[in-house]
């Protein structure tokens, strides 16, 4: 299984602007910027994007391990903050922490927490991070 996605930057650094595509067409040149990555401008950027595939695969992967165990969630929302801290190396996503909220009938809060647990070390995108990732898992 491969997916594909895309950019084009034009421009220096700081004053230069960037486009992100995916071959869904769900981001179609969206743009990208120094200002929405560094500082607070409107608009997205590489980790924010990162940010939600994180809790989208987290949600799914939490959904799979609570099948596992016969149970089915009503729903499951997931938050991911990342950070990005510059070290001596240079800029580098350091953390993640996962908010999640689920309601999962019939689920023991151990069954949850084993559940929500192996969701995170075993989520696609929770691997291919090389930072810490921390949770807050919730049976709301």
């Amino acid at each position: 299984m491969d997916r594909k996605a895309s950019a084009v930057w034009k421009g220096s650094l700081k004053d230069g602007q960037g486009t992100v595509s995916s071959a869904s067409g769900i981001l179609s040149n969206t743009k990208y910027s120094f200002k929405t990555r560094f500082e607070d401008a409107p608009g997205t950027n590489p980790e924010e994007l990162i940010a939600a595939a994180h809790a989208a695969c987290f949600s799914m992967a939490l959904s799979a391990q609570l099948g596992g165990a016969n149970l089915t969630p009503e729903s499951i929302s997931t938050s991911a903050t990342l950070t990005m801290e510059k070290l001596e190396a240079g800029w580098t996503i350091t953390a993640v922490h996962l908010d999640v909220v689920a309601k999962v009938p019939g689920a023991s809060p151990e069954a949850f927490n084993t559940a929500a647990t192996n969701a995170k070390a075993g989520c696609p995108v929770s691997k291919v991070l090389n930072a810490k990732i921390t949770m807050d898992a919730k049976l709301g």
